[in-house]
């Protein structure tokens, strides 16, 4: 899974870049930045500590997501101001977009346009998304067009997904919105996929809060749930700051800092997840003496598909899955005593991967 970070300058974005990827090295310079930071998170998972308890392995792989922190935008980036939308185009193939929105106050960290706003800030920021789509649509129209005189299917296709796009963008409208008999065609959705719209990809929101707002229950952090329901989008309230200062300390005193502030656990745990079920993303497993790994999939995957992420001869060879759950395994404590009490299921191509899965697959290459 790949995120892009977004948002205006100096909302705490590159902080929160530096505490999710624990590197320590991206610089918080606002607009000044020159280039995007990218970075390999481990997604945390506490399914993976029950799978090692009870299966003993060489090594343990999460699961992995990207994130690329662009430069912050000003109002007016369309037109020119600070950077422009020259970095935009890094996060144009992300799978989703992490907004982060400032909901602290801090006279030490100047805001872009002078006082803290949330709902203004996020405003600025979609607006300046919709008019580079707007820029590249009307970029990518004329010759879509031309490309219809043929009669080809495919063309005529892509031509009025384009001007659907182009209408939705004119109204000021993203095009996430886009909802009609168009979008119901085979091969709609990959053709847009391929135009990669800024303003097309799921949004998770950030408010970015003080330490002295952990939950998120100032105006300003509220303002942004709310916006983001109203928006059939998420929102998690994170303190960036503090997560930055929690990478800086081992393991152990990490959680008794957490336990001491009445927090479960780090800003990576509450993105990673809500940024799965916002992707409508889920995991498996699969463990054995040299790897316990999780694995992500779209939820509504089949096996044979699950497979396939696997490996590709898996997928083309599947005959069947022995699968189980975490929470049978934790119950029953080995796999031996889960197929012994007839636990471990033997499920075929039609059988829909449930969160959560541990699966040996077999297959014939």
């Amino acid at each position: 899974m790949d995120a892009g970070i977004i948002g205006l300058a100096f909302v705490g974005k590159t902080t929160l870049f530096n505490a999710l990827t624990e590197q320590g090295v991206a610089s918080g310079t606002g607009s000044a930045v020159d280039k995007p930071n990218v970075g390999v998170v481990n997604v945390p998972d506490r399914r993976l500590d029950v799978l090692n308890k009870h299966i003993k392995t060489k090594r343990t792989v999460p699961a992995t997501m990207q994130l690329v922190d662009i430069a912050g935008l000003v109002a007016g980036a369309s037109k020119g101001e600070g950077l422009g939308n020259k970095f935009l185009s890094h996060i144009r193939n992300a799978d989703a977009l992490l907004h982060v929105v400032r909901c602290f106050e801090d006279p030490s960290v100047p805001h872009v346009d002078g006082s803290v706003d949330p709902i203004r800030d996020i405003e600025s920021v979609e607006t300046e998304m919709l008019l580079a789509d707007l820029e590249q649509v009307e970029g990518m129209l004329d010759k879509a067009q031309r490309q219809t005189r043929g009669g080809d299917k495919q063309a005529v296709l892509r031509a009025k997904v384009l001007e659907r796009c182009h209408e939705l963008l004119g109204e000021g409208k993203p095009v996430s919105s886009l909802s009609d008999q168009i979008m119901d065609q085979p091969d709609a959705k990959t053709i847009l996929k391929g135009v990669a719209l800024l303003t097309a990809k799921p949004v998770l929101y950030i408010a970015n809060v003080g330490e002295d707002d952990l939950r998120g229950q100032s105006e300003g952090a509220e303002a942004v749930q709310h916006y983001a329901r109203s928006h059939d989008a998420m929102a998690v309230c994170v303190c960036a700051k503090l997560d930055a200062e929690l990478v800086e300390l081992a393991q152990a005193e990490r959680q008794e800092m957490l336990e001491a502030l009445g927090l479960a656990e780090p800003a990576l745990a509450v993105l990673a997840r809500a940024a799965y079920e916002r992707l409508g993303l889920q995991s498996f497993f699969t463990a054995g003496p040299k790897e316990n790994r999780a694995w992500t999939i779209p939820i509504g995957a089949t096996a044979p598909q699950a497979a396939g992420v696997v490996h590709t001869d898996m997928q083309r060879g599947f005959i069947r899955n022995e699968v189980y759950s975490i929470e049978e395994l934790d119950e029953y404590e080995s796999e031996q005593a889960l197929r012994a009490a007839g636990k471990l299921r033997v499920e075929g191509k039609s059988y829909v991967m449930q969160d959560g899965d541990v699966c040996h697959f077999l297959f014939n290459v």
